[in-house]
């Protein structure tokens, strides 16, 4: 399923004030950041429920042959916010596979950042954050659907343990200069996404808190 269709959906709706950081999604405050979080679907439901253990609350994601993910619509000016933070753990990971062709754009945990192209949709672009099956970690590709319009970089694969918490930290203004060539001032939404419609397969997620920090 082309899953660069969710990047069209994503725009512009809200402004950010200052502050040393901005917390999007924060599963442990009852609800609240969740409530500007919308799910789409693209093949069946992946299943997106609140979770807790000993150490943290979360967003516990489960796919079976599915493909759906939750989606923020919010500006963000990456002047102000140029560093996304977020934790996120594998439960249950995909065997290796070739995620460079449509076949295998599968993937047990994804972070897509978007930059809207607004009525010109085709200049929509997005970074897609992977856990990816078998590629080295820092490794980019063009998207199979999309082509150069979104770029997957690994940031976890097949070496890191399962069921461990990773807390992540991206400069979104230096990846993106990397992978498209240009300077981005600002972002128009974030989705997480556990999918596993093109390869049948099935996969567990836990997604903590995201954040942007000025540093």
């Amino acid at each position: 399923m082309n899953k660069y269709l969710l990047l069209i959906v994503l725009g512009a709706v809200a402004s950010v004030s200052a502050s040393d950081t901005l917390v999007v999604l924060d599963p442990s405050d009852g609800g609240e950041t969740l409530k500007g979080w919308q799910e789409k679907s693209f093949e069946g439901n992946t299943s997106y429920n609140k979770a807790s253990d000993a150490e943290r609350s979360f967003i516990k994601a489960i796919a079976s042959s599915s493909a759906s993910g939750l989606f923020l619509e919010k500006e963000i000016d990456l002047n102000a916010y140029p560093i996304l933070n977020w934790r996120w753990r594998v439960d249950k990971g995909l065997a290796a596979h070739d995620e460079k062709v449509k076949e295998g754009d599968d993937f047990a945990a994804r972070l897509y950042v978007v930059v809207s192209g607004g009525f010109f949709f085709w200049k929509t672009i997005a970074l897609n954050y992977v856990w990816s099956s078998n590629q080295v970690e820092t490794q980019a590709w063009p998207n199979p659907f999309a082509g150069d319009n979104a770029h997957m970089l690994a940031v976890r694969g097949d070496s890191d343990q399962l069921g461990e918490w990773y807390l992540e930290t991206r400069n979104l203004k230096q990846d993106f200069k990397r992978l498209f060539g240009r300077e981005v001032d600002t972002i128009d939404g974030l989705a997480i996404m556990t999918d596993t419609d093109n390869g049948g397969g099935a996969a567990e997620a836990s997604y903590g808190e995201i954040f942007f920090s000025t540093k």
